[in-house]
């Protein structure tokens, strides 16, 4: 390379070298630009103050309201723009904020489109619509001369460091704002309810408060945790059956609308949750959307699918955050009312003290004017010619006369007195004057009065707002404890699951295969091969288990009833064992293995019972030696239900030939016990609530409306419950049901009697008109009524007349009219205790003597004892340990 070359090549190197970068570190501009953006929105945009509950947007616009108030309507555009002389953030956002505090519908008067809380449509332009204060916006706001203020941003106006708000408006209204690292959500709450805790506060004792929501509905407020972080509120939309095929939603949760509501059933359709014909939203000042269901379709389910799988039910987490002396407080509701009811104290007594310092001046200044009218002592300043000469003359002329004053006369009061006019003085009427300034000693000594009193004062305060302003503002939100809905048991069956039990694959894209059952995409399988192996997975498209699959079913976690039969032979030439287990608790995708263990075991015999049946199987040895007896009787109800683990009992020590069905057992479970809980309004095998009764597979649960409807149906712990339901009760078929009801259309009262025909069927009992009622009904055998007859003008009243209802008419159908009770006027019909009777014993056709699977425990005597061989033959068996606490819950 030549010398020219290497030049160049350095010239090339230097001309592609990039510039060196220079490192600006940012931390001093970080820790100080950063912070103060964060402090400002805060403070001055996004969380509420604790002092008023207005966020500095709403303080400004309610004191522009207040500077354009002349009792008019103002369009929403004009005080929008003179809330610009106090807010310098843009038109846009001041008037959001005005719609919110409008559609609260507490401050504020609206007038116009202002936008819908339920369907979520937006308000008009602002240009449009039209406001005012409201009366009790007036009434608690404002105050100019307790309000502390303070130079607007550009120090050409004043405006309110805080307004002195008398109410708990906050938590009236709610709060919600995202600032820097800092966020809030106080709830909105009754208004009467919020008054009254003030009142309970004011008098030392507790109360609880709970939020109210405008969209009304349903919510669960057991975890509220007082609105503190952590807390969580359940809301749920208000569900009711029309029929069996349709579904009307009449309240929405906070925090939804009738559009994003729909749109979220719609999802859950497309997505296979749950089946939904038609939709239709009927909702204009009142929430109304019907669901149309598909035929065969349970309502009651859908209605708890609705809940597991849409928006019908939603989750709220409070946080109460607000501002203190310029600083973020986290606080719970109950203190932010306590602070605003001390605070509002505080309000009515600087309130009372200003009205104090008025009345005393008031009275000052008019017992001057009529000393100094009285005494003619404007006379002496006649002869004056100087200022202070007839100042002077007239506090000369004045100190005989101001000894009972309560202040020294300044020369301020002098001037006032040089300034009434000369006709005043002409026409002065003494007793005129005392008696005004006797009215102004009865304000001061009542004023004294409140002060003296304060807390009485303001417990008055509280009870005059509710009457004038708590008329219509009744708790919306109905309160309720929620159960959890069972995904799994209310999601349509929008699959289906095949198994391919040779090559051991399960799965739902498995189509040439063999068809299972209908299943859902969040389903566990369980699943049992030859081999004597169990497992548990998710559905899924195409799943390996094992090869030899002998039965494949949707898993149900808890299920203590589904019971699974098995004989196994305990390796390849092992002796034969026989078992009965449930699942209950398993690790998922865990493979379980149900005989002993040793290699080449195989399942002989395998059944599952969804109610605990016990089959009569029949084994057949092959013929080998000596063996006398080849075939012999099992029936599985002799076997103890144990653990999954557990070896089981012994059959036989030859070999099987094979096991063969002979008998369909019944089941040899318990009868299920039924709770009912109130909180919930659901059924439930828990033990939660008051005890229905003992229920087999053929029992039915009898169900009253006070409306007339009379129905029997399956309990079911999805089933739900009308808020009319007055009788829920075991059916007995054979026991009546008795009667008393107005009939509207002859206007008398009739008793009948009579026997549930049609199960399944809900009907009316009383007749269709419009005015008949249902009086009173019984499911005693022999019940006992009382008519207490009104007064008629003129008469005596008759004597309380008592009737045996099942000697006064006999059994009849349903539809019978009845017999009449009275033609005398009623004043009321009570249901007295009934006449002792010994009701028959019902009979069951599964009545046996059975045995419950959680009453024996593998490891008690009673095991060692029944551990015996099913051939009296062969020996016992030792008992094997069960599997407990071996097991992972999902």
């Amino acid at each position: 390379m030549t010398e020219d070359q290497k030049d160049d090549l350095e010239n090339n190197n230097t001309e592609n070298q990039e510039p060196q970068e220079t490192i600006t570190r940012v931390t001093g501009m970080y820790k100080d630009w950063f912070l103060d953006y964060a402090s400002y929105v805060i403070l001055e945009r996004a969380v509420p103050a604790i002092e008023d509950g207005f966020k500095p947007v709403q303080r400004r616009i309610m004191h522009s309201m207040k500077d354009l108030d002349d009792g008019r309507y103002n369009k929403v555009a004009n005080i929008v723009g003179h809330t610009m002389q106090y807010h310098p953030h843009g038109d846009a956002s001041i008037a959001d904020a005005m719609v919110q505090i409008g559609q609260k519908d507490l401050l504020i008067d609206t007038q116009g489109n202002w936008g819908n809380i339920l369907t979520g449509d937006r308000a008009a332009a602002s240009r449009y619509i039209e406001a005012r204060l409201s009366k009790f916006g007036l009434d608690v706001v404002f105050n100019p001369k307790i309000t502390e203020w303070q130079a607007s941003y550009d120090g050409r106006r004043k405006e309110p460091v805080n307004l002195p708000v008398m109410f708990p408006l906050l938590l009236a209204q709610g709060g919600e704002g995202i600032a820097v690292g800092l966020s809030t959500k106080i709830l909105p709450h009754n208004f009467i309810e919020l008054i009254e805790a003030s009142i309970k506060h004011l008098q030392g004792k507790r109360f609880t408060l709970l939020p109210d929501f405008p969209t009304a509905g349903i919510a669960d407020f057991s975890n509220y945790n007082d609105g503190l972080r952590g807390g969580k509120v359940r809301v749920r939309a208000k569900i009711s059956q029309v029929n069996k095929n349709t579904l009307a939603i009449t309240e929405i949760p906070f925090g939804t609308t009738t559009s994003s509501l729909i749109d979220s059933i719609l999802k859950a359709n497309d997505k296979g949750k749950i089946k939904v014909k038609k939709i239709e939203d009927n909702t204009a000042a009142e929430v109304e959307i019907l669901i149309h269901l598909p035929s065969g379709l349970s309502p009651d389910k859908t209605i708890d699918a609705l809940y597991a799988f849409t928006s019908c039910e939603s989750s709220i987490s409070p946080l109460g955050c607000v501002i203190e002396d310029n600083k973020p407080l986290f606080v719970g509701v109950s203190e932010m009312l306590r602070r605003s009811t001390d605070n509002t104290v505080q309000l009515l007594k600087q309130e009372l003290e200003i009205k104090l310092n008025e009345f005393e001046e008031q009275w000052h200044f008019a017992s001057l004017e009529r000393i100094f009218i009285e005494n003619r002592i404007y006379r002496d300043i006649e002869e004056e010619e100087t200022w202070e000469g007839v100042i002077s003359a007239i506090d000369k002329g004045l100190q005989p006369h101001i000894k009972h004053l309560k202040r020294k006369v300044t020369e301020d009061d002098i001037v006032r007195l040089t300034e009434i006019r000369i006709k005043r003085i002409s026409k002065f009427d003494i007793d005129k004057a005392q008696q005004k300034i006797d009215a102004l000693e009865d304000q001061i000594a009542q004023i004294k009065h409140h002060l003296a009193n304060l807390i009485d004062y303001a417990i008055a305060y509280f009870k005059r707002l509710k009457k004038d302003y708590g008329e219509g503002r009744e708790r919306k939100t109905e309160i309720r404890t929620f159960d959890d809905v069972d995904a799994t048991k209310v999601v349509i069956r929008n699959t289906k699951l095949y198994v391919n039990r040779e090559e051991g694959f399960i799965g739902t894209s498995l189509r040439k295969n063999e068809y299972v059952c209908d299943c859902s995409d969040i389903d566990d399988i369980i699943v049992f091969t030859k081999t004597g192996k169990m497992m548990v997975t998710k559905v899924d498209t195409k799943t390996f288990i094992g090869k030899d699959i002998i039965h494949v079913a949707v898993f149900k976690k808890k299920d203590k009833r589904t019971i699974y039969n098995m004989i196994y032979r305990d390796g390849k030439k092992g002796p034969s064992y026989i078992k009965r287990f449930a699942v209950t608790s398993i690790t998922r995708d865990k493979e379980y293995d149900l005989t002993n263990g040793n290699k080449g075991s195989v399942a002989l015999y395998f059944s599952a019972n969804p109610n605990g049946e016990a089959e009569v199987v029949t084994v057949n040895l092959r013929q080998a030696g000596s063996i006398k007896k080849l075939k012999w009787d099992i029936d599985f109800a002799d076997i103890l239900i144990k653990g999954r683990t557990s070896k089981g009992n012994l059959v036989t020590k030859y070999s099987v030939k094979r096991v063969e069905l002979k008998e369909k057992g019944v089941s040899t479970l318990k009868p299920r016990k039924i709770w009912f809980d109130d909180a919930v309004q659901r059924l439930n095998v828990d033990g939660r609530g008051d005890l229905v009764g003992e229920f087999r597979g053929e029992d039915k649960l009898l169900i009253i409306n006070q409306s007339g409807m009379v129905k029997t149906v399956t309990p079911e712990v999805t089933m739900h419950f009308d808020d009319d339901m007055i009788v829920m009760e075991k059916w007995v078929p054979k026991k009546p049901i008795s009667a008393i009801y107005f009939n509207g259309e002859k206007e008398l009262y009739y008793v009948k009697r009579f026997l549930i025909e049609n199960e399944g069927k809900e009907e009316s009992f009383i007749s269709d008109h419009p005015n008949s009622q249902l009086e009173l009904v019984s499911t005693d055998w022999k019940p006992m009524a009382e008519v207490v007859f009104a007064k008629e003008r003129g008469k005596d009243r008759k004597e309380n007349l008592e009737i045996n209802l099942e000697a006064f008419i006999a059994v009849k159908g349903i539809n019978a009219l009845g017999n009449q009770l009275t033609k005398d006027k009623v004043n009321q019909i009570n249901l007295l205790d009934p006449i002792p009777f010994e009701a028959p014993e019902q009979k069951h056709a599964d009545e046996i003597e059975v045995v419950d699977e959680m009453e024996v425990s593998a490891n008690s005597s009673e095991d060692k004892k029944a551990d015996n061989t099913s051939k009296p033959n062969d020996k016992p068996n030792e008992s094997e340990n069960d599997d407990e606490g071996q097991t992972t819950l999902f």
